[in-house]
């Protein structure tokens, strides 16, 4: 089976209540948040506020399809300074 990463940091871990999945390859990052924020209360809008790396680079483009191996992070909005 090929994999992905999906790591979750701060309020999308705490709305996700994981810090990590893996999931099957050749997935849109669109269908993984999807597929994550099913059933869970809260999820969704959370997800929708997130930036990504794919790989370690930064990008907004949900479409990308993820291949075997791939990491995601997913980082939500953060404050402070």
């Amino acid at each position: 089976m090929t994999v992905i990463t999906i790591r979750y940091f701060a309020a999308a871990k705490s709305a996700l209540g994981v810090g990590q999945q893996q999931r099957e390859a050749g997935t849109s990052i669109a269908q993984v948040l999807a597929d994550a924020a099913s059933g869970v209360p809260g999820a969704e809008p959370v997800l929708a506020r997130c930036s990504f790396l794919h790989n370690g680079q930064a990008t907004t483009d949900r479409r990308i399809v993820l291949a075997d191996g791939d990491t995601l992070d997913v980082l939500p909005p953060f404050a402070g300074g």
